[in-house]
């Protein structure tokens, strides 16, 4: 008897960190790291890199400076690949490689994915396929349609090892996508994408990393099992303007089986061999694909009868049988000659004289039940609601250090400058920095006006003390006295913002004397309040806690080990003495986290209030938050032409 035959196909999927519009450089790396790939024993037939890899995902109107014709990329890559394999002083081995970028294809920008065989020892490199990205995401932080096409067509391809298919990011969120490349006989679905990480709170299936990535995990393997498929997923990793894409690439068997998984959030090449085999084994196990092939043409009928809407006709075969009608001799049923009243027995015959002595009703045999049962009850607060506030503390340590250390090398910074108030804000600010950089690589600063609290002095050099931090402490009284030393009837709000501004002012010149970028510590309640001085303690141009609501830092806080102290006092900007956040609110943070949430997830007022919200919380919440959305944009300006910056004229800040 012959071994079972083994088909073995060897992928390397690689996640990595492009530089932003910088398409020489990535097109040089793309080469290397194919390169290092074919390294590896046994060799890939495929590289696959992520979405977009050539240039960066957030590129906004910069879009048309990016992009470039397929044929131009296939040369680049194949000359970048022969150049790395001379610098290691070997002959390049031909291999496939995937690849997201920006396309120019008969003057239309589009998002597409290229197929293209590398390292030909005979030859000019072959473009095998060009998938265009079908579904363009225009919600929450995407607005792809405003800058490329649609692409409108999907199909399976042929290469050496046998059929591919590819989709890019939110064309796999479609299920008819993986049905239709199934369909076209693909035995690999490649997907890649630039999918930002999103929800810090703790994962249903108990691993760690961001909530979005488990919803990836699940549609790369439905897609598999369902149609009995390999799907292999390609994400990218690195920061863009504070959207931190986490990597979590994948290889899925066609049971749905991950077969392996790359790290999030780090560079890394996954490198797996496969057996094609496998198809055949899920595919008998579990013939969903061979179904779908035999109803196709009903499907292709009924998706013609909804989309033409045309009516329905409903169809049955009449009234179902009474109660009792269901207990009479099954074979009845086969005539449908009987008609028994209910509650009547059978008449009798004369070769059954016993079944007409049978009672009409059978006696109650079933046994004895309580009165009453175990309820559970659901309201509609508790239903159906936003994510939870709940975070995971130690994945978003993880997730704000690298965020950090990603947009300070960006802006070619390595120390940090922060204004320690000896409040939880920026107590858990600096001890991300410190984290993040080592604590010589951070200025914490203590910037105290004469009425400040000694007690916020006390608990900032308790983080200083905790981290073995330098001491700096700067008094900006005599600025803030010297120029309301001609504003003497300034009231208790226009010190505050002095004081605020006085302490930016500080801050920048400090950046600017040491090259140390200034780091924030607004938190999102504030910032959605607007309960900060404006260009005062939000003009730091990197923060770490803006997405984190109050009660989320407290959370991190805690995690991090800052002084439970600092945790658990009133949170006061300490501009008044007495002074308190809730106070100045009107409502605590626990409270206000909440409908924030809420409202922010798109549950309207009435609609919270239905659900059991206080109607004075509600309404006070909602007025904070409406009244001032102008603090949280840049300034007005009149818009004169078709060019207007942040209107037409559109490049992202790390562009």
């Amino acid at each position: 008897m012959s071994a079972e035959s083994i088909r073995p196909l060897t992928l390397a999927v690689c996640q990595f960190a492009p530089r932003k519009r910088d398409l020489g450089a990535n097109i040089a790396r793309l080469g290397r790291l194919c390169a290092q790939a074919t390294l590896a024993e046994p060799c890939p037939q495929v590289v696959q890199f992520p979405e977009t890899a050539l240039s960066g995902y957030f590129v906004e109107g910069g879009v048309r400076d990016l992009a470039v014709t397929t044929g131009t990329l296939a040369n680049d890559l194949d000359d970048a690949y022969l150049l790395a394999c001379a610098e290691q002083r070997r002959l390049p081995v031909t291999v496939d490689v995937i690849v997201g970028f920006y396309e120019r294809w008969r003057d239309t920008l589009y998002n597409s994915v290229a197929y293209i065989t590398i390292g030909q020892p005979d030859g000019p490199p072959v473009v095998r396929h060009v998938h265009r990205k079908n579904y363009l995401p225009t919600y929450g932080l995407f607005d792809e349609e405003r800058f490329v096409e649609r692409g409108s067509s999907l199909r399976a391809f042929e290469t050496a090892w046998g059929r591919a298919a590819m989709l890019i990011c939110e064309d796999a969120w479609h299920s008819l996508s993986g049905t239709i490349a199934a369909l076209d006989d693909a035995q690999v679905v490649f997907v890649v994408s630039a999918a930002p990480a999103r929800g810090t709170y703790p994962r249903e299936d108990g691993v760690a990393g961001p909530a979005s990535a488990a919803r990836w995990e699940r549609l790369m393997r439905d897609i598999a099992d369902e149609h009995g498929v390999f799907t292999s997923y390609a994400n990218l990793v690195g920061t863009e303007g504070g959207k931190r894409f986490f990597g979590n690439s994948m290889i899925v068997g066609p049971s749905g089986d991950v077969r392996a998984r790359a790290p999030e959030w780090e560079e890394h090449l996954l490198i797996a061999t496969l057996d094609l085999d496998d198809l055949v084994r899920a595919r008998s196990d579990s013939p969903l694909l061979a179904d779908l092939r035999v109803a196709l043409p009903h499907v292709l009928e009924q998706l013609r009868v909804v989309r033409t809407r045309e009516p329905s006709v409903l169809q049955y075969d009449g009234a179902e049988p009474a109660a009792a009608d269901l207990v009479l001799d099954a074979s009845a049923f086969h005539t449908g000659e009987f008609s028994v009243p209910t509650g009547a027995a059978p008449e009798a015959d004369d070769n059954n004289a016993q079944s007409a002595q049978q009672p009409a009703v059978r006696p109650d045999i079933s046994p004895a039940v309580p009165d009453t049962v175990s309820v559970t009850r659901v309201t509609l607060r508790e239903h159906g609601g936003p994510p939870p506030l709940t975070i995971d503390p130690a994945m978003t340590e993880q997730w704000l250090t690298g965020f950090l250390r990603e947009e300070f090398a960006r802006r070619g910074y390595r120390k940090a400058v922060i204004g320690l108030s000896g409040g939880i804000d920026s107590a858990v600010s600096t001890y991300l920095a410190v984290r993040a950089f080592g604590a010589d690589n951070v200025m914490a600063v203590r910037l105290p006006y004469r009425s400040s609290s000694s007690e916020s002095l006390d608990h900032a050099q308790l983080v200083v003390d905790a981290l073995g931090l330098a001491s700096h402490t700067i008094d900006i009284s005599a600025a803030v006295d010297g120029y309301f030393s001609a504003q003497p009837d300034a009231d208790a709000t226009r010190r505050g913002n002095v004081m605020s501004r006085i302490r930016m002012i500080a801050l920048f010149d400090l950046s600017a004397k040491h090259r140390a970028l200034p780091i924030g510590t607004g938190n999102k309640t504030e910032r959605l309040f607007g309960y900060y001085t404006w260009h005062g303690d939000d003009s730091p141009p990197v923060n770490p806690l803006g997405d984190l609501y109050k009660t989320q830092v407290q959370q991190l806080a805690r995690h991090l080990g800052v002084p439970d102290v600092i945790i658990d006092k009133p949170p006061t900007a300490d501009l008044i003495k007495g002074q308190t956040d809730e106070g100045d609110l009107g409502i605590s943070y626990a409270k206000a986290d909440e409908l924030l949430h809420w409202l922010l997830h798109g549950w309207s007022a009435d609609a919270l209030i239905a659900r059991g919200f206080r109607s004075a919380d509600v309404r006070l919440v909602c007025q904070k938050l409406d009244n001032t959305h102008w603090k949280r944009r840049g300034p007005s300006v009149a818009l004169l032409s078709n060019t207007a910056i942040g209107e037409s004229y559109l490049r992202p800040v790390d562009y």
